[in-house]
């Protein structure tokens, strides 16, 4: 499709972030197809909770809000997580009538004409005055490097593509990482494995007691100031620490968390260190996390020298027509919620080239859920 098609938003990605400021669009007023238009390259609803392992149920997954509007009520604990939110997502976009065109891949954002942006996709290329970028994290998987590791005889995954202990059944396993996702991995595999070994950079920080409202609102000041400062946002864990709940206590007593600190070298076999320790390992399982998939906005310039994207609320500072959603300290669900009510605010204020007080008078559309 060669037809340059023109709305006032391009709004890129379906998940919480993407689902959250769809609904304020059109609640605000914006009509979807005409006003503004959702992408979305997945095959189906759930944004990346739609890729989860089937062992990750509903009620191991901590802290998810519903999206605005309509609540997540009822969900069975023992379903996997990925089952759960892909219907709740799914009911939310036919509900509140988003019309989320999928799957479209957005190839690059650039500098289109008349002071608009240039969208280009697999599905034909749009012309927008704004952009909410929402794309999350899921389809850049972090693989850090290490001497030897184009040697290992082994297998060597990513947490995106670990489908559940079975697989693991009489390995030995070194899982890589310090977060959520490092820990779920080794209390699901140690029944299976042969043996595991767990290895982190930095020793992991466990937090006890619940993480209350003052906590939160930290976590997210730590993360915002390196985003002010133009840097790439940190890990979660690495500003609220990991829960010590009954299953990592359980994993603690048992030695299955025993942590070790990062090898310096992998082998044809294992890993080794430089004081001359080796583990012989069959997988190497990297729970290293992820990095925001952001490389079609690389033709609008934004990274600044420290290698991120400078964000004041959710606009990006190089360039006001841009605001990305679920990036830096709206990096969580609760978090993406209120940056897509922020990011619509901003971007119809922009759109309307009103004062502030203006903008503010406008009575929004109620939505309500079916």
């Amino acid at each position: 499709m060669n037809e340059l098609r023109e709305v006032e938003v391009v709004l890129i990605g379906a998940g919480q972030a993407g689902l959250s400021s769809a609904y304020h669009l059109r609640r605000t007023g914006f009509e979807p197809d005409r006003d503004f238009v959702v992408l979305d390259h997945s095959p189906g609803p759930g944004g990346a909770w739609q890729f989860r392992w089937p062992s990750l149920t509903y009620g191991k997954v901590h802290g998810m809000h519903s999206l605005p509007g309509m609540e997540l009520t009822d969900a069975d604990p023992a379903r996997p997580s990925a089952e759960v939110i892909r219907e709740y997502f799914d009911r939310y976009e036919r509900t509140f009538d988003l019309r989320v065109r999928r799957p479209v891949d957005v190839r690059a954002v650039r500098e289109g004409d008349a002071g608009r942006l240039l969208v280009e996709t697999s599905d034909g290329n749009w012309s927008t005055r704004a952009l909410i970028n929402a794309t999350g994290t899921w389809d850049r998987p972090f693989w850090p490097r290490y001497p030897g590791q184009e040697t290992f005889r082994g297998r060597q995954l990513h947490t995106a593509r670990y489908a559940g202990p079975e697989e693991f059944t009489g390995k030995r396993v070194v899982v890589v990482g310090g977060g959520a996702s490092g820990t779920q991995h080794l209390l699901e595999l140690a029944p299976y494995a042969a043996a595991t070994t767990w290895v982190t950079r930095r020793p992991p920080v466990f937090r006890e007691g619940p993480f209350d409202q003052e906590a939160g609102r930290s976590a997210v000041a730590l993360v915002e100031e390196r985003v002010r400062q133009g840097l790439p946002p940190r890990s979660v864990v690495s500003v609220t620490g990991l829960p010590l709940n009954d299953a990592i206590r359980q994993g603690l007593a048992d030695g299955v968390l025993d942590r070790r600190p990062m090898f310096d070298r992998i082998t044809p076999d294992g890993v080794e260190w430089n004081d001359g320790r080796h583990v012989d390992a069959d997988v190497i399982l990297w729970a290293t996390g992820f990095r925001a998939a952001l490389d079609h906005l690389t033709p609008l310039r934004l990274r600044e020298p420290g290698g991120g994207i400078r964000i004041e609320g959710t606009r990006a500072v190089a360039d006001p027509r841009i605001h990305l959603v679920g990036y830096g300290p709206s990096a969580s669900t609760i978090g993406a919620n209120r940056a897509g009510r922020a990011a619509v605010r901003d971007i119809t204020r922009l759109l309307a080239e009103k004062p502030d007080e203006q903008v503010e008078s406008v009575e929004p559309v109620e939505l309500a859920a079916a």
